[in-house]
């Protein structure tokens, strides 16, 4: 039988471990999303399109704040992050339609 201490340390370091898993999940889904929205940022440039869609926008949102409830998440957590991604994609829309 292991001391509580060694126990604790065990525990941490595994959830370190999954911690850090997460985060390379994190990571890699984030740079095949911005693969996505690269194309779409290339299709609304070569067609005139705006590079924002509040309406999506909108929907994306509420969606994820939908989801963020179900997986037990803090959905204006959620909403914020959402947000962030959704600045950041439309100013690499603007940058592509220079």
């Amino acid at each position: 039988m292991t001391d509580a201490p060694t126990r604790a340390a065990t525990l941490l370091r595994e959830h370190r471990n999954s911690i850090d898993r997460l985060d390379a999940i994190l990571v890699y889904t984030l740079a095949e999303r911005f693969k996505h929205t690269k194309e779409v940022g290339r299709l609304k440039a070569e067609h005139g399109l705006p590079p924002a869609d509040p309406a999506r926008e909108t929907q994306q949102i509420k969606r994820l704040e939908k989801l963020s409830r179900e997986a037990d998440l803090d959905p204006e957590f959620a909403r914020k992050f959402l947000n962030f991604i959704i600045g950041e994609v439309i100013r690499h829309h603007q940058q592509q339609q220079k």
